[in-house]
């Protein structure tokens, strides 16, 4: 299929300029509580309306297929892939993103120690580790190297932080049993 034709729904290829746009909906998605509303195509992800309508661009899409992770941001606190997810289904679920992890200017205790470790590398996953280690944080303050092991489980980094992303948080949960 030629690059600018697109495959229709009975097996047969258009030319993009014939086949029939989708007209955008309006949305309101509550962003690092804020409602933002915005109109997309019913087929943007989002993951896609994060970076291109609202420009979060700390979300990154690196596979959009959910494989790797990269695209982690939390749905009502709950990691999730934001590329296998439609703007348009979240609805009023609350998203946070890794620029509303933190209150302005600070940053995450999870983004601190991930610093403090080298745990940054390229940097092209390191959101999406961050926002699934700080999901696994609030949820459990003194996770064990198997539960930092099943947090990650699902993020591919291609500069192999891994060992560097178990320092930080292994480091972050004993500063959080001193404190207790």
């Amino acid at each position: 299929m030629a690059n600018n034709a697109q495959e229709t729904a009975d097996g047969t290829s258009k030319p993009m300029d014939e086949v029939p746009k989708l007209e955008d909906v309006p949305i309101v998605l509550v962003v690092n509580g804020r409602s933002r509303p915005l109109r997309v195509q019913p087929r943007t992800t989002l993951a896609e309306a994060l970076r291109t309508s609202l420009d979060l661009t700390g979300t990154k899409v690196a596979c959009n297929h959910g494989a790797c992770s990269a695209c982690t941001v939390w749905l009502d606190d709950l990691p999730v892939a934001a590329c296998t997810i439609l703007a348009i289904e979240v609805d009023s679920r609350h998203i946070t993103t890794i620029e509303g992890l933190a209150p302005a200017n600070d940053l995450h205790p999870v983004q601190k120690a991930f610093i403090e470790h080298d745990a940054v590398q390229c940097g092209f996953c390191t959101p999406g580790l961050v926002m699934s280690c700080a999901a696994l944080l609030a949820r459990n303050r003194h996770p064990s190297v198997e539960d930092v092991e099943t947090a990650i489980s699902g993020h591919l980094c291609r500069c192999g932080t891994y060992p560097h992303v178990m320092r930080a948080m292994l480091a972050l949960a004993a500063v959080e049993a001193e404190q207790k």
